[in-house]
């Protein structure tokens, strides 16, 4: 039976493959793009997109406290990394300021989006050594859908049926002539 058992384990133990969940939120948010297998991204897009919630949750309350609960959960899954810094002061460090870039930007982007703030792209190219199946994880731009949804047309007009005609009566045979004999 597989009860409970949801979510691939990439060939990795819980810590390995949260510290490579971390490393890879780390870089989509610098970037807003990066490469990696098909499995990886679509096991990354519910963690991504759970953090960029939170900021939304810590942008979209007038209160101080609330903004700073979300700022603390973010950092406890995003992980002890030294280069996160905890405020947005002028002062810190903007090279690798991803908290700044996920409160200051993303958050504001998807601030009326429900959900679905990545998109993964299949690639045709396989990754050297293994050749795994690739694919770029992205950020959707704002304004974006997340499908390219086939735009459904607007039904045709119901055209009138053409009027039945009847068939013309076959030509009569011509009457059968004796045989001369």
């Amino acid at each position: 039976m597989r009860h409970q058992l949801a979510g691939r384990q990439l060939g990795r133990n819980a810590s390995h493959r949260l510290a490579m969940f971390r490393n890879m939120t780390r870089s989509l948010i610098e970037h807003g793009r990066i490469i990696t297998t098909e499995q990886k991204a679509k096991e990354l897009r519910p963690f991504i997109e759970k953090i960029i919630t939170l900021a939304k949750r810590g942008l979209a309350t007038g209160d101080p406290i609330k903004a700073l609960h979300a700022r603390r959960i973010v950092m406890a899954r995003l992980g002890p990394v030294a280069k996160v810094p905890f405020h947005d002061k002028d002062e810190m460090p903007t090279d690798d300021n991803v908290m700044k870039k996920l409160f200051g930007e993303l958050a504001p982007r998807y601030k009326d989006r429900p959900g679905g703030y990545t998109r993964i792209i299949k690639r045709h190219e396989r990754r050297l050594g293994d050749a795994g199946v690739t694919a770029f994880i992205e950020l959707l731009k704002e304004g974006e859908v997340k499908v390219r949804a086939s735009v459904k047309k607007e039904a045709a007009p119901a055209v009138a049926p053409a009027p039945v005609v009847a068939p013309e009566p076959a030509p009569a045979p011509a009457p059968e002539t004796p045989p001369n004999s």
